[in-house]
C-alpha cells in the first residue's frame, strides 16, 4: 500500500521548522513556567525549603537525561525509518522506545529505595534541609514512571510531524500541576499541607496525566506508527543496540548537567545556603530561554532525519540557517531580560535582602553567555540527527566537567561568590569554539556528500 509522502520532505522549510517547533516552544514556556512557579511557591516557605528543592534538581535532571536520550534514539531511527519508507523499523522503533520505559523506572526506584539518603548528605549537613530534600527525591524516584511515560510519548508524536498533539499532552500535564502545587504545598481545598512532598506530589500528578493524555492521542491519531503490547513486552532486540548507540551519548550529555549541579551546589553551599538558592533560582529563570530552544531543537532533528534518510540536503542546509537564527534571537532576549531587571525577577521568589544583592550579580553575569549557547544547542541537533552523538557528548563533557567545574572551584578560592559565576562564560566560550569545529567535521564528511549522491 502506498503511504504518501510525510509533510517532512514536502512542506516549505521554514513553514515547516515553525509548524514541528512552535507547538514545542510553546509546551516548553508552559513547562518552563511550571519551574518557576513551583519554586515560587516553594520558596513562600522558606529559603531552606528552596535550597532542598535545588539539591534534588541534579536527580531529577538525572531522569531527564535518561527519558529524553533516550527518545532521541528511538526517534531518530523511527524517523529515518519514515524516510526510507521502512515501516517495520519504525514501528520496531516505537514499540522499543516504550519497553526502555520499564527498564529506566525500575533504575529510579532502586535509587530512591537506596541511593536518596546518602546523595543528599553529601551535600548538606543541615538537618531540616535533608529532610525535606530526601522526602521530594524520594517521591520523584519511586513515582518516575509517569515521567518517562509522558516523555515517551511526546517523542513518538514528535517523531511523525504531530508537535501541536505533542504540545498538548505537555500543556495539560504542566498546568496540571500549576494548579496542584498551591493545594497540596498549603492545604487548600481540604488538603493536608504537605510543604515540600506536595511539591513532589504535584509534579508527578501532573506527569501522569501528561502521559494519559500522550498515549490516548499516539493511539488515536499517529497513525503512521503502531504500537503492540506484544513488541512492547517482547522488544526486537536487534533495534536495542542502535537505539542505545545513538541514546547513551545523548543520555550521558544531559547526565553531565546532573554531575555539574551536584558539584556547584557543593561548591557554593561552602559559601552559604544562599548562594546554593541563587544557583536554583536561575535555573529556573534561565529555563524560560533554553527550554524553548530545546523544544527547537526537538522539532529540527526529526526534520534533519528525515530529510538525510530522503537525501534532500538543500533542506538541510535551509533548516540549520534557519533554526540557528532563531534560537540566537530567542537566547539574545534571554540575556537582555536578566540585565535590564534582574531584582524584579529574584523578587518573584519572595528573595531576602542578601540574596537579592547576591543574585543580581549572579544573574547578570551569567546571562553573557546565553547566545553563544544557542549556536551550540542548534549545531548539537546536527550530531543527533545523524547518529553522531559523541561529538555532543564530547563537547558537553568539557563544558561542564572538564572547563565550568575546575573554572568555578578555582574562583571560588578567591573567597568571593560573585566570581564563581564567571565560570559559565568561560565554559561557554570553549564548548562554541569546540562546536564550531566538529560541525564542520560532520557536515563535511556526511551533509555534503549528498550532492555527489543526487549528481548535482
Amino acid at each position: 500500500m502506498e503511504t504518501k509522502e510525510n509533510k517532512m520532505g514536502t512542506m516549505p522549510v521554514k513553514r515547516l521548522i515553525l509548524n514541528m517547533s512552535l507547538p514545542m516552544i510553546i509546551s516548553m514556556m508552559v513547562q518552563a513556567l511550571y519551574n518557576v512557579v513551583d519554586s515560587i511557591f516553594v520558596a513562600r516557605l522558606s529559603e531552606e525549603a528552596l535550597t532542598a528543592v535545588t539539591l534534588v534538581f541534579p536527580m531529577q535532571n538525572f531522569i531527564i537525561a535518561l527519558a529524553t536520550g533516550t527518545g532521541v534514539g528511538f526517534n531518530v531511527l523511527l524517523s529515518q525509518g519514515l524516510g526510507e519508507k521502512n515501516y517495520e523499523k519504525s514501528d520496531s522503533a516505537a514499540n522499543a522506545g516504550v519497553f526502555l520505559v520499564l527498564i529506566n523506572t525500575i533504575i529510579f526506584v532502586l535509587i530512591g529505595l537506596f541511593g536518596a539518603v546518602p546523595f543528599i548528605t553529601s551535600q548538606t549537613n543541615d538537618a531540616a534541609i535533608q529532610a525535606d530534600a530526601i522526602i521530594y527525591l524520594q517521591i520523584i524516584s519511586f513515582l518516575s514512571t509517569g515521567s518517562f511515560l509522558q516523555i515517551t510519548g511526546e517523542r513518538l508524536l514528535q517523531a511523525t510531524g504531530r508537535t501541536m498533539l505533542s504540545m498538548i499532552s505537555q500543556i495539560v500535564g504542566a498546568v496540571a500541576n500549576i494548579i496542584l502545587d498551591p493545594i497540596m504545598i498549603f492545604g487548600l481545598l481540604g488538603f493536608p499541607k504537605m510543604g515540600v512532598a506536595g511539591a513532589a506530589y504535584a509534579t508527578v500528578i501532573g506527569q501522569f496525566i501528561a502521559s494519559a493524555v500522550g498515549l490516548f492521542l499516539n493511539v488515536k491519531y499517529n497513525k503512521e506508527i503502531h504500537l503492540s503490547i506484544k513488541q512492547i513486552l517482547h522488544p526486537r532486540m536487534r533495534i536495542i543496540k542502535p537505539i542505545y548507540f545513538i541514546a547513551i551519548p545523548s543520555i550521558l550529555m544531559v547526565s553531565i548537567g546532573s554531575v555539574m549541579t551536584y558539584a556547584m551546589n557543593i561548591i557554593l553551599i561552602a559559601f552559604s545556603t544562599t548562594a546554593t538558592a541563587v544557583f536554583g533560582v536561575y535555573f529556573k529563570l534561565q529555563s524560560f530561554f533554553f527550554l524553548p530552544v530545546f523544544g527547537l531543537n526537538n522539532g529540527l532533528i526529526p526534520v534533519l532525519s528525515y530529510n538525510y534518510g530522503a537525501m534532500n540536503k538543500k533542506r538541510i542546509d535551509e533548516a540549520l540557517r534557519f533554526s540557528l537564527a532563531l534560537a540566537f534571537g530567542i537566547m539574545l532576549a534571554g540575556t537582555l531580560l536578566l540585565e535590564a531587571v534582574p531584582g524584579v525577577l529574584l523578587d518573584m521568589f519572595n528573595a531576602a535582602d542578601d540574596m537579592k544583592s547576591m543574585g543580581i550579580i549572579a544573574l547578570r553575569t551569567i546571562a553573557i553567555h546565553f547566545p553563544l549557547a544557542a549556536i551550540g544547542i542548534v549545531l548539537s541537533s546536527v550530531f543527533q540527527a545523524f547518529a553522531q552523538s559523541i561529538y555532543s557528548l564530547i563537547i558537553s563533557v568539557m563544558r561542564q566537567l572538564v572547563v565550568l567545574i575546575p573554572a568555578a572551584w578555582l574562583l571560588a578560592q578567591t573567597g568571593n561568590v560573585n566570581n564563581v559565576w564567571w565560570s559559565f562564560f568561560i565554559a561557554e566560550i570553549i564548548s562554541f569554539i569546540t562546536s564550531i569545529y566538529f560541525f564542520k567535521k560532520v557536515y563535511n564528511s556526511t551533509i555534503r556528500p549528498i550532492e555527489s549522491m543526487q549528481g548535482e
